[in-house]
């Protein structure tokens, strides 16, 4: 037998035990010992660790956690779901989209509310990175958008956008948000805070497609540009800007616009930071906000966590994108 048939036998074996303990630990659930199964579960899970069987282990937590989640069991079907993730993290897996996949469905069979939704997804984001960073994997981003998106959390969905290379889709949820959330007063306001954030995050491309998506589609838009709304011929100027580099453009820009850039803010905190990443404007030496707003400028992601990525340092006074 030659050493690639042999792998494929020991494989098979490999997966017919993993099915095997399944099918015992199914039958206990569907009896209502879950706790037992869920011991059972743990017991077998250090096991398959402790003899490098990252693979089985990370399959069987993975079943076991849909498993849970279907007869309702929350608590004990989010600790499997950490599991999947342990496993991950200790055999130094690489990324990919079916992986990243069943950790979106995981997260998407938690209670909202629950805190183990929010240490799951925290700590999903942390391994997708890669030790590159805090961001997380663009794919992740999108598809935990797409989840909380359905969910109609408008907010959350938005962050995970920012962070993802989906701007149409990013756009295609801020029409959703602003028909069914806002007044119609802000519908330009809406679209302006993604594309500075976009740029925030030097992020360009994704700008560009989620302001001409938004105005594109949203029912309440008359088609531009020009526009109606000053603000949106702002941004329009700005996205074209951009690309020119040139400072005079942009100074100018800002303030041609600036009764329209103070309906929020948070625009021209925004606007430092693009007039530092495009146009080669020094940053500010300190903050003159305090408080809540000065928080806000405090980092990047404004979260904590105690990474931070190299580029968001070398650029200083980043702003957190909520």
């Amino acid at each position: 037998m030659s050493e690639q048939e042999s792998l494929k036998s020991s494989s098979a074996r490999n997966r017919g035990g993993v099915q095997r303990v399944e099918g015992k630990l199914r039958a206990s659930v569907e009896r209502g010992d879950y706790y037992e199964a869920h011991q059972m579960y743990r017991t077998l899970f250090f096991r398959y660790m402790s003899q490098a069987k990252y693979a089985e282990a990370r399959e069987l937590m993975y079943n076991g956690a849909l498993l849970f989640f279907s007869y309702n069991q929350q608590n004990s079907a989010a600790d499997l779901s950490m599991l999947v993730l342990e496993s991950l993290e200790k055999s130094g897996a690489k990324i990919d989209d079916e992986t990243l996949e069943h950790l979106t469905k995981l997260f998407s069979r938690m209670d909202p509310n629950s805190p183990e939704r929010v240490a799951f997804v925290s700590r999903a984001i942390k391994w997708s990175s890669g030790g590159s960073g805090k961001l997380g994997h663009p794919k992740l981003h999108q598809l935990l958008a797409l989840t909380l998106w359905k969910e109609q959390n408008y907010s959350e969905s938005r962050y995970h956008f920012l962070h993802s290379s989906d701007g149409e889709g990013c756009a295609q949820m801020l029409v959703e948000y602003s028909s069914a959330r806002g007044f119609h007063g802000e519908v330009d306001m809406f679209v302006a805070q993604a594309v500075l954030q976009f740029l925030c995050l030097k992020n360009k491309t994704s700008a560009l497609v989620v302001f001409t998506t938004y105005t594109q589609k949203h029912p309440s838009l008359e088609k531009g540009p020009p526009f109606v709304q000053p603000l949106l011929n702002f941004l329009w100027f700005l996205l074209l800007a951009v690309d020119g580099g040139k400072l005079t453009v942009f100074t100018v820009l800002c303030e041609q616009y600036q009764p329209s850039l103070k309906r929020d803010p948070m625009y021209n905190e925004y606007l430092d930071r693009i007039g530092q990443l495009f146009f080669g404007v020094p940053p500010k030496q300190s903050s003159s906000y305090g408080g809540l707003l000065g928080n806000l400028l405090n980092s990047l992601m404004g979260s904590g966590e105690e990474e931070e990525g190299e580029e968001a340092q070398e650029d200083s006074s980043p702003i957190e994108l909520d």
